[in-house]
């Protein structure tokens, strides 16, 4: 007996099915949306809780001193000359002053001179706060400049430098010639070397002379104040440099 067909009804889903696939991508969403609310309320406390209005860099005296005496001999001219010398040996009677000679030269020298920053001490050097006149300028000229008025400003302190003297660090002689030479009547006797050794001697002496007469140790002293202060120029602080004046025009020993 042949049966009766069933008519098709649709199949129930089991409860263990599966979620569809939509779901896990609404879990993402969600998360992200959560990092993203936890980093804006980051940045807005980071925002409230920093410092308003200028701080002041730390700077302390010892630092500066440090950093200047690594300078060390700060060379700041060197003075070139050139000068003719002359040096001669007299003649003595046992030979009727035959054996008298002298040496014509010309020498060409130089004179380094400069500041011996290694004697720069902590007393040579004060850091003060900058004033409130400099912190007004400064917010001023922020405020020109179109800066966030809320976002802090670091000012560097003021700093003033007393340097040593000046002082000769050395004198070369660079080069010396022989010009003329004379010995004896006939130019028979052969040439001291004494005369040569006396020609360098009086050859330094007229360098460094014409140093000191073309005020050397004042262009050494004006100089070395002109290279520190640009020392700390790129660092913003106010620095005032003077000195102890123009050492002695002598080579020290």
């Amino acid at each position: 007996m042949l049966k009766k067909p069933q008519p098709n009804t649709p199949a129930q889903p089991s409860p263990l099915q599966a979620a569809p696939k939509g779901g896990g991508s609404k879990g993402w969403l969600g998360l992200l949306t959560l990092l993203l609310a936890l980093a804006a309320g980051y940045m807005l406390w980071q925002n409230l809780s920093a410092p308003k209005g200028p701080t002041i860099q730390t700077v302390s005296r010892e630092g500066v001193v440090s950093r200047i005496q690594k300078l060390n001999c700060l060379e700041t001219v060197a003075f070139n000359v050139d000068t003719v010398i002359t040096s001669q040996r007299e003649g003595t009677w046992q030979r009727l002053w035959q054996d008298e000679q002298k040496g014509l030269f010309i020498a060409r020298g130089r004179v380094v001179a400069g500041v011996d920053l290694s004697k720069l001490g902590n007393e040579m050097v004060q850091v003060t706060e900058p004033t409130a006149e400099q912190i007004e300028k400064v917010q001023q000229e922020a405020e020109k400049a179109g800066l966030n008025p809320d976002a802090p400003l670091t000012i560097m302190p003021n700093i003033m430098v007393t340097l040593p003297p000046s002082e000769i660090f050395s004198v070369y002689l660079d080069d010396i010639e022989v010009y003329d030479w004379q010995a004896g009547l006939f130019g028979m006797l052969e040439a001291d070397p004494k005369i040569l050794k006396e020609a360098q001697i009086s050859a330094k002496k007229e360098v460094l002379e014409r140093a000191c007469q073309d005020e050397v140790m004042i262009q050494a002293e004006k100089n070395a104040k002109e290279q520190v202060e640009q020392l700390f120029a790129l660092t913003g602080a106010t620095v005032s440099v003077t000195t102890q004046g123009a050492g002695a025009c002598q080579v020290m020993p």
